[in-house]
């Protein structure tokens, strides 16, 4: 039996075979399962959710339970270690350390509420809420971060997208939550433990680095992902609002996870399409002898001439001097180059990227506006409490952050992307636009609005997921791909100390202060370990003004940031990208032409091997017209 090729001929089993390889080796399967870890990769956006089971059951205050929030931020965002981690492992490794991460951080503090344990101390439980949040990171680094560096030419759609899931996954494991232990809010707790470590562990073989060509319909996959997307972001919508209007059964809550699940899983149909697409073309290639006949008319030292002369003599004199550039980089001290910056665009080391001036806007613009809105994000419970909203909206405050929360990471990745390379608009700009929206939902808290809370969800979502893909986008197009693992951890640190600031040292102790003050105007003592509580307006007015305040102060210092970048993103930024992937191209061209020639050969002698027994005169004819 003769075998044409790989998948071609030999039956119906070789050919599902060879692509069934295809898919579980192919690119679109490795995006697929970022997609669904980045699913449950948000369950810290559920402060609010579980937070008020915490405080009654361990009889925290309420600036107790924010020094939690603080340690839950820290552990989220501090991903420095994850980063350095990648740097000498695989991905699988760090994906499989973020799962362990998870499921203890978690469970502690599920056996804890739940009086399996005796009461732990509250540096115990910082402990275990910063240990289970900072799988996260883990989880961004072992898949986002590998996936922006096999999809370099698209990173803006592959954040968008990608963080677009991570703010959906608060209402999606509201539903599945709902279906699988009702309204337990403890239950709740040990879901965000086993379900994310779950789904990373499914993919550890899947997620790796890849040597992918950029695909000409590659940006158009993306947008079919993103279609995907906003159905089930359409759909958990939907859901939210029936949920407020009725009261919903087991089964009925069973249903919404149901539909949720599959179309979790309905971007596999597109994996299948596009890997079906990529499987046939490279049969097609592996078994068309066009190429063959090309070669052969060519003398071997004509090919050998051409071969000296691909790449280019420029692109060559490049390569060689970013070769050597590299080596004298390498051979000195990192601490002599920490502050002779390259320009913007090429590679820092991650001591001239930290020791940067524009690094340094960065951070304290991040620290400014996601603090501020991290920080309403995990007082939305108490906020609702305090301003009189019924104990079932605090679920819906928390999907509507959560599904806007998603729409602005999709907005901000996608059309950042279309701005940039249509009309050169810049992202740090359009992060400035973003901050200075996010004042509007912070005043609207302040001032209790009617029914502002509602709107002030909305905004203060849309603003916190659309700041993500542009802050990790603006860090790898500044500072370059080659040690994005560490600088894209480091540049979420911002996160955790703006929440400190305005979430512990400000709004905390403000409500606390609010709170005592009420209970000695109705002459009430507070027991030892009873929760502390605050009704009315004022317990956080002056919080929220202070914090519209400071993310105003934020957007002046991100506007820097635009005039120092105005040129950089005037230029072509993705122009070094496309001249690797050339390189690479025709580096695997002229190999394929050698291995081509040297298969035409053995071929040639084969045949005059035939011909001298009188076998082969079928190709006869076509030889002699050479």
């Amino acid at each position: 039996m003769v075998v044409a090729g790989p998948g071609f001929g030999g039956g119906g089993m070789p050919n599902m075979k060879s692509f069934a390889v295809q898919i579980l080796t192919g690119p679109w399967l490795m995006v697929f399962g970022s997609l669904l870890i980045m699913s449950a990769a948000g369950a810290t956006y559920m402060f609010s959710l579980y937070s008020t089971v915490i405080k009654e059951s361990l009889g925290y205050d309420q600036t107790t339970l924010n020094l939690l929030s603080f340690f839950k931020d820290l552990g989220t965002n501090v991903g420095v270690l994850s980063g350095l981690i990648a740097e000498v492992t695989p991905p699988w490794f760090v994906l499989s350390v973020g799962a362990v991460l998870n499921f203890f951080g978690y469970f502690m503090i599920w056996l804890a509420v739940t009086k399996r344990i005796a009461t732990p101390q509250i540096w115990h439980m910082c402990l275990y809420i910063c240990i289970g949040a900072n799988s996260q990171s883990f989880a961004n680094t072992g898949s986002l971060v590998i996936c922006v560096k096999n999809f370099p030419e698209s990173r803006g759609a592959v954040l968008g997208i990608l963080k677009g899931y991570v703010g959906l996954s608060g209402a999606i494991i509201t539903q599945l939550y709902h279906a699988f232990y009702g309204d337990d809010s403890t239950a709740l707790i040990l879901l965000i433990g086993w379900l994310p470590a779950a789904i990373s562990l499914c993919f550890v073989r899947t997620i790796r680095i890849m040597k992918v060509a950029h695909q000409a319909n590659e940006l158009k996959v993306f947008y079919k992902f993103l279609y995907i997307s906003l159905g089930l972001a359409s759909f958990l919508m939907i859901i939210i609002i029936v949920e407020k209007k009725f009261a919903f059964t087991r089964p009925e809550y069973d249903g919404s996870a149901a539909m949720v699940v599959f179309l979790l899983f309905l971007p596999l149909g597109v994996v299948i399409i596009e890997e079906y697409k990529l499987w046939e073309a490279k049969n097609k290639a592996l078994n068309d002898p066009s190429p063959l006949k090309i070669v052969t008319e060519k003398p071997s030292s004509e090919v050998s001439k051409e071969n000296t002369e691909v790449p280019s003599s420029s692109s060559t004199a490049k390569i060689l001097a970013d070769n050597e550039s590299s080596n004298d980089q390498a051979n000195i001290s990192c601490w002599k180059t920490a502050f002779k910056t390259p320009n913007r665009g090429e590679d820092y080391t991650i001591l001239q990227a930290l020791f940067s001036l524009d690094m340094l806007i960065l951070f304290l613009a991040t620290i400014c506006g996601v603090g501020g809105t991290l920080t309403a994000i995990d007082n939305l419970g108490q906020i609702g409490t305090s301003l009189g909203y019924p104990k079932r909206s605090t679920s819906t405050f928390v999907s509507l952050v959560s599904i806007w929360n998603y729409l602005g990471r999709v907005t901000s990745g996608f059309v950042s992307e279309i701005f940039l390379t249509k009309y050169k608009f810049p992202r740090p700009l359009m992060l400035t636009l973003i901050m200075l929206f996010s004042c509007v939902g912070h005043l609207f808290i302040a001032f209790d609005v009617p029914g502002g809370l509602y709107i002030a969800s909305i905004i203060i979502g849309f603003c916190f997921g659309a700041q993500w893909p542009l802050l990790f986008a603006i860090i790898s197009e500044i500072f370059g791909l080659k040690y994005y693992s560490t600088l894209y951890n480091f540049g979420s640190v911002a996160s955790p100390i703006g929440s400190y600031i305005l979430n512990v040292k400000v709004a905390g102790n403000l409500y606390d202060k609010e709170a005592k003050k009420q209970m000695a105007a109705s002459g009430i003592v507070r027991k030892a370990g009873e929760d502390l509580n605050c009704k009315g307006v004022e317990c956080f007015k002056l919080s929220f003004i202070i914090i519209a305040a400071a993310t105003l102060f934020g957007t002046v210092v991100s506007l820097l940031l635009v005039l120092r970048t105005r040129k950089f993103y005037k230029s072509d930024i993705y122009k070094k990208f496309r001249e690797e992937v050339k390189a690479a191209e025709m580096e695997m061209a002229v190999t394929g032409d050698i291995i081509g020639l040297s298969n035409v050969k053995t071929a040639g002698s084969d045949i005059n091997h035939s011909e001298e027994k009188g076998i082969g005169n079928s190709i006869e004819p076509e030889i002699k017209s050479r």
